[in-house]
């Protein structure tokens, strides 16, 4: 640490595991080893699954201790997990708690803290990161969940955003939502998503023009996809497209069905799921990278980590104009925004970057230096720090 400069310990906790989903292994870790790069002690409590062949592990990355609870014994599971990770934390005495998700078991915890902190039983500070918005018009509306969980989860979302001592938000939209609740806006620290790794400056990919699709297929309707890919198709007998990516139900399977009725099956690489080390050499094959977004207030709330990996390596994105999106690219300079929903305008848009790979190129490029020196997690910390000291003045630390 800098003279002068506080030391706080910190502790992390998430609703799932690395490998699940994106928020841990793409937000909350990086942040986590920038904070330790900073000198402040990190560790990261996660529950037993996903991968439940890592519970009871507890190793260290980059100066963040991870620390996977072990499973529980008996119902009733969640509560067991919650009040364990509950546990864990006051053991460690931490300054501050930053709960990644206002929902499941972080909502579960926040809730245990919070009244723990009013009988003297701890003494930190809880600061809440929301990247996605569950509620009316969010997640909820989209997800198979039971009624009851549709209750729970708008209600932790709120209860946990308006109790925080502080609010990390990775979105304008979420700001403005916390807003909209009443919460000062002191209290609330826009922290969009920033690069986890940068590529190296990289050639012209050899081989057929390669059109990437990184995607879970949450975003936007598939059909979109299916037709901006056919009219590609139509104009290069030589375009090949690229799938990355690991949805988390069927998607993948609808995507294939949709493929070969339009007849683009063996026009597409598939490489599905991709270890974070091989993902930069994985998207450099590409020439560009298509990134839709349909105009919705999960796309408007989200801040997407996808877009980022692609700029970071490289590749001129060309993309919708949807909520996050025009924070990261300048049209015509960092990648290529289209109006949402308009098939014509991103196949106009993809078809003239194709035939002019060298102007391609350079966009790409300027994309990947633009991450570098503007959107690594170091450029956020005074953001991030501010959250926390504002936390702990409010929980009078």
């Amino acid at each position: 640490m800098g003279p002068g400069r506080e030391r706080w310990s910190i502790v992390m906790i998430g609703p799932f595991g690395l490998r699940a989903r994106g928020t841990m292994r793409a937000r909350a870790l990086p942040m986590a080893q920038a904070l330790a790069r900073r000198g402040h002690p990190v560790t990261v409590i996660l529950p037993p699954w996903p991968t439940q062949e890592e519970a009871g592990r507890s190793w260290e990355e980059e100066g963040v201790r991870i620390l996977i609870l072990p499973a529980p014994h008996g119902p009733p599971f969640h509560l067991q997990v919650a009040i364990r990770m509950a546990r864990e934390i006051v053991g460690q005495r931490p300054d501050i708690v930053h709960a990644f998700k206002p929902k499941a078991y972080p909502g579960f915890v926040h809730w245990i803290l919070r009244h723990l902190r009013r009988a003297g039983g701890f003494r930190g500070a809880v600061v809440v990161d929301t990247d996605d918005w569950e509620g009316p018009g969010g997640w909820n509306d989209r997800h198979p969940y039971s009624p009851w969980q549709r209750r729970l989860f708008a209600w932790q979302e709120r209860w946990g955003m308006t109790h925080a001592d502080a609010l990390t938000v990775a979105s304008r939209t979420l700001e403005t939502l916390a807003w909209a609740m009443g919460i000062p806006p002191q209290r609330v620290f826009y922290l969009p998503n920033a690069a986890w790794f940068v590529g190296p400056s990289r050639p012209l990919p050899a081989g057929p023009p390669t059109v990437v699709l990184y995607t879970r297929f949450l975003e936007f309707q598939l059909d979109r996809l299916i037709r901006v890919m056919e009219a590609l198709a139509q104009r290069s007998s030589a375009l090949r497209f690229l799938y990355v990516g690991q949805p988390l139900g069927n998607e993948e399977a609808r995507f294939r069905e949709a493929a070969a009725r339009a007849g683009l099956l063996d026009r597409i690489d598939w490489e599905g799921w991709v270890e974070p080390a091989r993902l930069p050499q994985v998207l450099g094959r590409g020439h560009l990278a298509l990134y839709l977004m349909d105009d919705d207030l999960i796309n408007r709330a989200k801040c997407p980590m996808k877009l980022i990996d692609l700029l970071a390596t490289g590749l001129p994105v060309v993309a919708d104009a949807v909520g996050q999106v025009p924070e990261y690219i300048r049209h015509g300079e960092t990648g290529w925004l289209v109006p949402p929903g308009e098939v014509g305008a991103m196949v106009e848009a993809a078809w003239k970057l194709l035939q002019d790979p060298e102007a391609a190129w350079r966009i790409g490029e300027n994309a990947r230096r633009m991450i570098d020196v503007a959107h690594r997690w170091a450029h956020r910390l005074p953001a991030l720090e501010a959250a926390y000291a504002e936390a702990l003045a409010r929980a009078g630390r």
